[in-house]
């Protein structure tokens, strides 16, 4: 074996091939040769199954070669998928012109594109950031940095993994870089639904990061960003440079600032919040979230930022009061928000467009979509500085309307100029002389060769000659047949056709040699003024960008005046209060689902920390008591934000966290059960209680055996209640057993979700009302949901006997029984454990025991017995 394989060949272009390949295993290469873009091996193989291309073999020194490729200009149709695919792409191409050189061509990798790192419009998406992350594994904490290059947005954080969890959620990035030594972590603590790069362990090192950010922003340290004290956020965006230069991105201008993602000053919200809420993301199938609904923005910019709000919503009452009095004047002057509205419809992608301007890779007709994107933020200046609004006058000062810019552009380039430079037409008439020149002699040609058209038809007195071109000849005058016995000597014969001859002249040769020659200048001067035109431009990033940011915002209010005109909103009041009361509240999703004809059932809420504190909610499966917990949320959230809300009056409390707990969210793809989630979930809850925080949770403890479910439910209403925080609360529960906690607890109130009984149904009124539910009606939504009717006949008997056999006086029944038991067997024994369990079943009032206390202290008393016997044994 080992001496046949030193017969085989491999061809140069083998061995070219596979020495860049070498450099770049991780990546599937798309090797230019001649007109195709080739990939060959397992690359060849992964790219005809993602991109549906045939796959075919070549021999190479006897091996047989898997061969895949596709025409290079389809490189933005097949590109986007790969990407897509969660592929990484080596773009190689022939670095000289194959005519130039007897030898095989130079070919390097010329970009490398990934899932994080992408400036393809096919790739991108409009109103999503395309994030790249980096996350460092410190001592004590996480470093993270999120960094999009297509509109050099650069952030970083550093926390808990918690923290982290949340971040990775909101940010949702495209591709993590991590340390090969911590790809187990990893998928253990964050999970494997991230696409992931692995890099060298020596780029997470703090001095390398530091020098790298310093260099990048040509500054002497960090502390004009504000992340000088981040050492791990440093660290993680430090490893988000190098990635870059790696992946062959160095024309970075367009970064030209990084912001620490300041989390003290938003809502916290962890990921099962997140999730819960359906506020940009959801694991159903068509599910329509916060954000379709809310989404009212015209730009890209404004979608983008708006997803942004919507992730991170606002503690500081004075910014939030700012943003609800623009949408509160938008709203009431029409006129404005019509006119606003108009001119940012006319506003490009300012932060894409300009970054690619950045990274060379702006083409000349979208530098006149900026110019022209510049031109329709002059009027919105002009109506911001005439509004009566403080906020929307200081917007109208700081737009920048880039004069000199626009003036510039519209001296350079034709209005009209092409996708593509090699087109022409790409330089303004009268902007260079010598173009001009050269303009006149190629388009003068038509008037050149009809002279000569006429010059020698006198001359030879054919009267059907013509002139005229091809790719092959060049030009040619063609003469008939019946005319070539008049043909000049001088004339060179160059085609026979079935009814003609075509010749050339010495004129007409030196003629198009002189208009060939002219044509490859115009092309090559206007390429040379459009990249100096570039240079000159890069001065305006940083102003484009601000005009960016500052379009975006104008955008997202606007878009809140237009939610609120829509579907009636009103401006909720936010104080420093910690109360919440919500009158006639409505879920602002469900609302817009309804079929045509049915509202919603608008409902109120109070809550606040000094009298109902916790509300305990019980009502039937499907009767809205999930609803009524989101709707509160997503009322907080989108007033928090700068929205208004979907009530008839809202008087909010500023919320620092909002927790839920809803539903069974089961993760068994994780190895764990349904009910250990739900026990980790609500653990973070109570671990994490502030003064000002909203918890939700919807039916706890439904997980486990019923009365578990009760007791662990009831434990953790206590503990909220006696908590010092006394955080806001709204408990969801089908376990009408917990209405007796009203007796015992102060701040708790019981409410339930209405129904009316009919004769053989239920109809529910789906109103929050005083008072706790009797039953849950459980039978009666199966029926509704079409069970047969055997089954329900068989379910209202059981029914009947399981709840003949669970009355309250056969629990108190054996408890009576449990305790003189307990009391035989225990007096006697000299232990301190089974002591103490004699004490608390001696102490007990049975008479006043309700039947939830006597399970809850039943259940104690057999945890503590379980414990013994463990010990014992």
């Amino acid at each position: 074996m080992a001496a046949s394989s030193k017969t085989k060949k491999v061809t140069p272009l083998m061995q070219q091939y596979n020495a860049i390949k070498t450099k770049h295993p991780d990546a599937l290469l798309l090797f230019r040769v001649g007109d195709f873009y080739e990939t060959f091996g397992e690359d060849a193989i992964k790219a005809s199954k993602i991109l549906g291309i045939i796959l075919t073999h070549r021999n190479n020194g006897g091996d047989k070669t898997e061969l895949a490729g596709f025409p290079h200009h389809s490189l933005n149709t097949y590109l986007p998928k790969l990407v897509k695919a969660g592929q990484r792409v080596a773009i190689c191409d022939q670095l000289e012109d194959p005519k130039q050189t007897k030898t095989i061509v130079k070919r390097g990798v010329t970009e490398l594109v990934t899932p994080g790192v992408a400036l393809n419009d096919d790739i991108l998406s409009a109103k999503n950031n395309n994030f790249l992350c980096a996350l460092h594994f410190g001592r004590n904490k996480f470093g993270i940095s999120f960094l999009d290059i297509s509109t050099g947005e650069f952030l970083t954080s550093e926390g808990s993994a918690e923290q982290v969890d949340k971040l990775l959620q909101n940010f949702a990035p495209n591709e993590i870089l991590l340390s090969k030594n911590h790809r187990k972590e990893f998928l253990e603590i964050f999970g494997s639904q991230f696409h992931t790069f692995f890099l060298e362990d020596w780029i997470f090192q703090e001095d390398y990061a530091n020098e790298s950010l310093k260099n990048h922003f040509k500054t002497k340290s960090l502390q004009g960003f504000g992340i000088q004290h981040l050492n791990c956020g440093i660290i993680a965006s430090g490893a988000v440079l190098h990635y870059l230069s790696e992946t062959q991105h160095r024309q970075l201008q367009h970064i030209n600032k990084i912001q620490r993602i300041a989390e003290e000053e938003y809502v916290w919200m962890d990921r099962f919040t997140i999730r819960n809420l359906e506020l940009y993301q959801s694991n159903n199938i068509n599910a329509v979230t916060l954000l379709d609904v809310i989404d009212k923005t015209i730009s890209a910019m404004g979608g983008r930022l708006l997803k942004r709000w919507l992730a991170l919503p606002l503690k500081n009452i004075h910014t939030i009061q700012q943003r609800h009095q623009v949408v509160s004047h938008l709203k009431e002057k029409e006129a404005s928000l019509n006119k606003a509205q108009h001119w940012i419809k006319q506003v490009c992608d300012l932060e894409r467009l300009i970054s690619k301007l950045a990274t060379g890779k702006i083409n000349p007709k979208e530098v006149v979509l900026l110019k022209n994107s510049l031109e329709a933020i002059i009027p919105i200046k002009q109506l911001a500085l005439e509004s009566t609004n403080d906020s929307l006058q200081h917007i109208g000062e700081q737009l920048n309307a880039c004069e000199t810019l626009r003036t510039k552009i519209k001296t350079v380039l034709n209005e009209e100029a092409p996708v593509n430079i090699a087109k022409g037409s790409t330089i303004a008439q009268g902007y260079s002389v010598a173009l001009d020149e050269l303009r006149d002699l190629a388009f003068s040609s038509k008037d050149y060769l009809d002279k000569m058209l006429v010059r020698e038809t006198k001359e030879t007195g054919i009267s059907s000659l013509k002139i005229a071109s091809n790719n092959v000849f060049g030009y040619y005058i063609e003469v008939r047949n019946t005319h070539k016995d008049k043909v000049p000597e001088s004339w060179i014969r160059k085609q026979t056709l079935v009814n003609a001859e075509r010749y050339i002249t010495e004129e007409l040769k030196e003629y198009e040699t002189k208009i060939l020659g002219a044509e490859e200048r115009i092309y090559s001067l206007e390429q040379q003024l459009f990249e100096q035109l570039l240079v000159w431009m890069q001065e305006y990033i940083a102003p484009v960008q601000k005009n960016a940011q500052l379009i975006a915002q104008l955008d997202c209010l606007c878009g809140f005046a237009q939610l609120a005109k829509e579907n009636d909103y009103v401006m909720p009041a936010i104080d420093e209060s910690t109360d919440l009361d919500i009158k006639g509240g409505r879920h602002p999703v469900i609302e817009k689902q309804l079929p045509l004809g049915k509202s919603y059932v608008p409902n109120d809420v109070l809550l606040n920390r000094e009298e109902q504190q916790i509300i305990m909610i019980t009502g039937p499966n499907m009767s809205g008591k999930s609803a009524i917990l989101r709707q509160t949320a997503l009322t907080v959230l989108l007033a928090q934000m700068g929205s208004f809300v979907p009530a008839s009056s809202a008087k909010i409390g500023v919320v620092d966290k909002i927790f839920t707990r809803v539903g069974a969210s089961d993760n068994i793809s994780m190895g764990e059960s349904t009910f250990m989630v739900e026990m980790n979930e609500t653990a973070s809850i109570l671990n994490n209680l502030s003064e000002r925080s909203l918890v939700l949770l919807d039916e706890i403890g439904r997980g486990t055996s019923t009365y578990d479910g009760i007791s662990i439910a009831w434990a953790i209403s206590e503990y909220l209640h006696e908590h010092p925080a006394r955080a806001k609360t709204l408990f969801a529960t089908h376990y009408h057993e917990l209405n007796e906690m009203m007796n015992t607890f102060g701040r708790i109130r019981n409410y339930n979700v209405s129904v009316k009984e009919l004769k053989n149904n239920v109809l529910f009124l789906r109103k929050l009302v005083p008072g706790g539910s009797e039953h849950s009606f459980g039978i009666h939504v199966a029926k509704m949901a079409g069970m047969p009717q055997q089954v329900i006949q068989k379910a209202n008997k059981i029914l009947k006997k399981l709840e003949k056999s669970h009355s309250s006086e056969e629990m108190t029944d054996k408890l009576q029984v449990s305790q003189n038991e307990m009391q035989l067997s225990f007096f006697n024994l000299d232990d301190p454990l089974l002591e103490e369990i004699k004490e608390e079943i001696l102490h007990l009032d049975i008479d006043t025991l309700t039947p939830v206390e006597a399970l809850m202290k039943l259940n104690e008393i057999k945890r503590l017995l379980s414990k013994k016997k463990k010990a014992s044994s």
